[in-house]
């Protein structure tokens, strides 16, 4: 069929179903007229999933027929997300501007076959059908003027009209929401081809599942109203039809359906914020499936366990603590070597000095990992490792210097420089032997010096600090807590 001899022919003479003991295939299939959201990175997701669960094939269709919104950037960007997010797929991307041939090659089939016809109503007129029929409380659908004209005029403009059946109905068994029956007498006959001789969505998604022998259509609910339309083309052209699966949309906590203001960036956007893909694809995994009360999954367990009878029939609400909650899980659970890496380009972004010590990075970030949500929160924690001009918080520098500590954190100043070597114990020793002599707490110490090294009253173990700032550093900024108290 078409222009692309590496994609087979459909069986014209079975108009059933595909096959579904074969190893499935399943697509993303997203419009680049913008970027990539959560509820795409899901749709994209779930596909990923079923597909390598069970040994199937994943695809990626761009759907550019619109070309007043596609743009090479959106395209770019819906890449880009797919992956950081590391939905790899197998075949494509395909693109539905590059296939016009083989589109208008099948309507000019079903025009011969007599299921699709020309229509050569003017734009004016339709609207004016569309207004009559609203005036007198009907639905807003085409009338069929041009459906039985039996004189055709290809020299007159003209769009080409699906001849979608009159009687009868049509049955979905959808994979989440159950049997859907939709009467044929609702269904409108459909424009598959402009004036201008550019196929319409409805129309090029069909061909393109046919030729693309995808088995499973598992896609948002808001296009359930497309698949009765879709089902009766695929029966049209004699296409074997897939199993389709609508997924509940994704909703604010409002309950209301996800948007910018919700916290509905694009995908990069969470990326640059400094979560973790695998993190993401975890929270966005259990928006909508769900394994027994199970929060975190590995990405091989998510192929292992993933399948399509566990999607939700009820709405995911999006919900951005319990994802930085998420994140936080594998934040802490990544080995040094990896958190170094991920934490050098925001180490970067940050305007920060990069250390080129990476065992020395290592060890200061893990002292944060337990602290923090995201790479960037690890990062900002991290300024007082970083940078040696550490600003004192002036509260904590009120509360904590204060001169009648002044005698025992200079002593505790010599004491550390004196130390003949520089460790955790080491750093301990002297600590206890002061706050001995003055008779103090420990953390009557210990905040002094915490506030000194690291400019605030919270940070990880005091003797861990001191020990990954090391003595000169670490000296540094006690003499200069010294000065400010006077």
């Amino acid at each position: 069929m078409g222009n692309r001899p590496d994609l087979p022919q459909w069986d014209r003479d079975n108009f059933d179903t595909v096959t579904h003991s074969a190893p499935p295939r399943t697509r993303f299939a997203p419009s680049p007229s913008g970027y990539l959201h959560i509820g795409g990175a899901r749709t994209a997701l779930f596909n990923y999933l079923y597909a390598r669960r069970h040994g199937g094939t994943f695809i990626l269709r761009i759907e550019d027929t619109d070309r007043e919104r596609s743009s090479e950037a959106s395209i770019a960007a819906i890449l880009e997300s797919l992956e950081w997010l590391k939905i790899a797929w197998d075949e494509g991307p395909f693109f539905q501007s590059r296939r016009t041939a083989t589109y208008v090659a099948e309507v000019e089939r079903l025009l011969a076959a007599g299921k699709a016809y020309c229509c050569y109503c003017s734009a004016e007129e339709l609207d004016a059908k569309r207004q009559a029929a609203l005036a007198a409380g009907g639905k807003p659908a085409y009338d069929g003027t041009c459906r039985d004209l039996q004189a055709i005029d290809a020299s007159r403009p003209h769009t080409v009209r699906f001849r979608s059946p009159r009687e009868g109905e049509t049955v979905i068994d959808d994979i989440v929401k159950g049997r859907v029956v939709v009467q044929n007498a609702e269904l409108d006959d459909l424009i598959i081809l402009r004036t201008d001789g550019t196929p319409t969505y409805n129309f090029c998604v069909v061909v393109d599942d046919a030729e693309m022998r995808i088995t499973h259509v598992l896609r948002g609910d808001d296009h359930l109203a497309n698949t009765p339309r879709q089902i009766v083309m695929y029966q049209a052209l004699g296409a074997p039809l897939p199993r389709f699966g609508h997924v509940p949309l994704i909703l604010g906590p409002d309950k209301a359906r996800l948007s910018k203001r919700h916290g509905a960036m694009a995908v990069t956007a969470y990326r640059d914020m400094g979560f973790l893909p695998d993190a993401v694809c975890n929270y966005l995994a259990r928006l909508g499936w769900s394994h027994g009360d199970q929060e975190i999954f590995g990405r091989d367990e998510l192929i292992a366990l993933f399948n399509l009878e566990a999607i939700g029939k009820s709405a995911g609400v999006f919900d951005v603590e319990k994802m930085l909650w998420v994140n936080g899980q594998y934040l802490r659970a990544l080995p040094p070597a990896e958190l170094v890496a991920a934490a050098r380009p925001f180490i970067a972004q940050a305007a920060l000095p990069v250390p080129g010590d990476d065992a020395w990075l290592a060890k200061a970030l893990a002292t944060l990992q337990e602290r923090s949500r995201t790479l960037v929160e690890i990062v900002e924690q991290a300024r007082f490792y970083l940078v040696d001009d550490v600003a004192l918080d002036p509260a904590a520098a009120a509360k904590f210097l204060k001169p009648e500590i002044a005698p025992a954190l200079r002593e505790l100043r010599d004491a550390l420089a004196a130390l003949g070597s520089w460790n955790v114990a080491a750093i301990e020793a002297p600590f206890h032997e002061v706050i001995a002599r003055h008779g103090l707490k420990l953390g009557k110490l210990a905040q002094p010096v915490r506030v000194a090294v690291t400019g605030t009253a919270a940070s990880p173990g005091i003797f861990d600090v001191l020990d990954i700032l090391g003595r000169d550093r670490a000296l540094a900024r006690l003499d200069r807590a010294l000065a400010t108290i006077g």
